[in-house]
């Protein structure tokens, strides 16, 4: 087989892949303005609050539309490893502009190929974060149990 055959297969293969999970999704919204560091830290203050009051030690990271970080914080004593996860969970729901709950859905319903996506990270606890029905960033959680993190992350809606 030629070279030119295998690219061209290779290709149709990477077409495949992407078109299938595009077909099954809703239109994804805009982008907006880019989160600033005041609402940053406005969303990471509603997380902390809402962890802190369950006892929940947890790292969270909010990000801009590219899924560039803004800002950082943890509550101490946060497994270590949480810190990377937070700031990937916040990454995936970025750049993808959905919850990172979808893609844990998406494989649950017997879609696998979803996990050969760049930056995937299919556990809750990274979500948008909209202003004017546009994504302007995302806020990622980690450090307890992925329905935790959500809980956590979604509670930053009510910080803004």
């Amino acid at each position: 087989m030629s070279v030119s055959r295998i690219v061209q297969l290779l290709g149709v293969l990477a077409c495949a892949l992407c078109a299938a999970p595009a077909a099954a999704q809703d239109v994804r919204p805009g982008y907006g303005p880019n989160v600033n560091i005041t609402a940053a830290k406005k969303i990471a203050a509603g997380v902390v609050a809402e962890c802190s009051k369950n006892k929940w030690n947890v790292a969270v990271a909010i990000v801009n539309t590219a899924g560039t970080l803004v800002y950082f914080e943890r509550i101490e004593d946060t497994q270590t490893v949480s810190m990377d996860i937070a700031i990937m969970k916040a990454k995936a729901a970025a750049t993808y502009r959905r919850p990172t709950r979808a893609f844990l859905d998406a494989i649950n319903k017997g879609g696998p190929a979803i996990m050969t996506l760049p930056g995937v990270v299919a556990s809750p606890g990274g979500v948008p974060i909209f202003v004017d029905g546009k994504v302007i960033g995302a806020v990622g959680v980690s450090g307890v149990t992925g329905d935790q993190d959500e809980q956590c992350a979604k509670a930053r809606i009510a910080a803004m």
